[in-house]
Formats: structure tokens, C-alpha cells, sequence
């Protein structure tokens, strides 16, 4: 349970993360708060956008489903079952694959940093090992 909860945590810090830069593609909220300067150059880069839709909506999207799926994995009668623990890790699989190759872009394409995207993505890693180490610990059963 504790893991879902971690889990569940890390995704809604992740979900605002990926939420402040997607209204920032949009036009929200003015310039991004970063501090170097790469934000910006990698927020406006052509990577930007992927299939017409700004890369940082598909993290508001990865995060919504990764604490979908964990919210109903603490119900209590999911908490004994392996499923949602599961769809858990490969959407955190999905996810930080995701986010290595946008890390590769920024270091080796666009060569600029942009501190947001990395957090994200130190955020989806640590979803990800979370996940896997939930994965490797047997599920107990909480009956009353």
C-alpha cells in the first residue's frame, strides 16, 4: 500500500510539474521560472510540439493515468491484487523512456537544459523504481 501511496504522491508533484509548462506553451502564465535560461530555448525548440500537441501535455496525460490507476489500487478491494501495480509500472516504463529520449534532445540536439523537464523526469524515474520495487513486494491482504 505504502508503495501506491508514494507512487500516487510523486505523480500529482509530476502532474503539476507537466501542468505549469503546458500552460506555458499555451501562452499562460508568462515566462517560465528557471533560472538559465534553457527553459525557454527548449520550450520554443521544434521538439516542442510533437503531433501538434506541446510535449508537456503528454506528461499531464502520463500523470493523470499513472494516479488514476494507483488511486483505484488503494481501494481496499484492490489493495491484494497485483493489477493496478502492474499498469502502474508500465506506464512508468512508458514514461521514462519518454523522458530519456526528451533528455537526449535537450543535451545532445538542442543543447540547452531546461530545469522543469528535468525535474519531471527525476520524477517519472523515481515512479518508475517505486513501481518496479512494488512489483518485487508481495501484496498483503487487509480483509477486516
Amino acid at each position: 500500500m505504502r508503495h501506491r501511496q508514494s507512487i500516487a504522491i510523486l505523480a500529482l508533484v509530476g502532474w503539476f510539474v507537466a501542468l505549469y509548462l503546458g500552460l506555458h506553451a499555451l501562452g499562460i502564465g508568462g515566462e517560465l521560472k528557471c533560472g538559465t535560461g534553457g527553459c525557454e530555448t527548449v520550450q520554443t525548440s521544434r521538439w516542442a510540439v510533437l503531433f501538434g500537441v506541446p510535449v508537456a501535455f503528454y506528461g499531464v496525460v502520463g500523470y493523470t493515468a499513472i494516479l488514476a490507476v494507483t488511486l483505484v489500487g488503494l481501494q481496499p478491494a484492490w489493495l491484494s491484487r497485483r493489477g493496478p501495480s502492474l499498469l502502474a509500472a508500465a506506464l512508468a516504463t512508458g514514461g521514462v523512456l519518454f523522458s530519456a529520449w526528451l533528455t537526449y534532445l535537450e543535451l545532445f540536439v538542442i543543447d540547452a537544459i531546461c530545469r522543469w523537464c528535468v525535474t519531471s523526469a527525476v520524477i517519472m524515474t523515481a515512479i518508475w523504481l517505486v513501481s518496479l520495487h512494488a512489483l518485487r513486494t508481495p501484496a498483503t491482504r487487509t480483509d477486516p
